[in-house]
C-alpha cells in the first residue's frame, strides 16, 4: 500500500547543478539548484526553475544566458555554500575559490574546478507561480579531459555527481551500475 502525500513538490532524486550567470555589472554569480532536466532532444535544451526572489533570475533575465554545472561529491561543501549565500552579498566564486571560465559562446561563466558545464542561452521562460521555469538551449557542452572514459566520453563514475533528496535534505552519491539502458527491458517486449 502506498501513503499519500498530498500535492507536493517530492520526487526522488533530484540533480545538484550550479547556475552560472554575470550580474549587471560583469560580476560572475552561481547558485546551486534541485529543480531540472533535460527537456528537448532537437533542439538540445534544459530546463531549470528558479524563485524570481534570487540574484540568478534577474542575471538570466538580463543576459539571457546562464551555464550549468556538475560537481563532483567531493565538491559537495562548495555546492551547498552556492546555494545558500546570495550573490547580492558576496563574490561566491572567489569566498569558494573556485575560478570563473567565460564561456566562448554564451554570456555566462561557469566554474573551471567543476567536471561539466553546458553553456546554454536562454530560448524561454515562464512564470508558473513562486517559480519561473527556464529553457536553455543547450550550445555546447564541455567537460574536463580526466573525467572521459576509453571511448572519450563522460564516466559517470569519474565525474562522481550527487543528488538531493528533498524529504531528508542529504546529498547522496550515485550507485552501482543496474543495467543498459534500452536493453535490459527488451525480455518483456516479447
Amino acid at each position: 500500500m502506498k501513503k499519500s502525500f498530498g500535492a507536493k513538490t517530492l520526487i526522488l532524486p533530484t540533480p545538484v547543478w550550479c547556475v552560472g550567470t554575470y550580474d549587471s555589472r560583469g560580476v560572475p554569480n552561481i547558485m546551486t539548484i534541485a529543480w531540472g532536466g533535460i527537456c528537448c532532444s532537437e533542439p538540445p535544451c534544459v530546463s531549470i526553475s528558479l524563485r524570481k526572489a534570487t540574484y540568478t533570475y534577474g542575471n538570466i533575465i538580463e543576459r539571457k544566458a546562464f551555464t550549468l554545472s556538475v560537481p563532483s561529491k567531493k565538491q559537495a561543501a562548495i555546492a551547498d555554500y552556492f546555494g545558500m549565500a546570495s550573490g547580492r552579498n558576496e563574490n561566491k566564486f572567489e569566498k569558494a575559490n573556485i575560478t570563473p571560465l567565460k564561456s566562448a559562446l554564451v554570456d555566462a561563466p561557469y566554474p573551471e574546478e567543476f567536471p561539466m558545464a553546458l553553456e546554454c542561452e536562454l530560448m524561454q521562460y515562464h512564470d508558473l507561480g513562486l517559480h519561473t521555469l527556464f529553457v536553455g538551449k543547450i550550445l555546447d557542452v564541455m567537460v574536463d579531459e580526466a573525467v572521459l572514459n576509453e571511448k572519450g566520453e563522460p564516466d559517470i563514475n569519474k565525474v562522481d555527481p550527487f543528488v538531493f533528496t528533498p524529504f531528508s535534505g542529504g546529498y547522496y552519491g550515485i550507485g552501482g551500475f543496474t543495467g543498459k539502458a534500452f536493453g535490459i527491458g527488451r525480455e518483456l517486449m516479447k
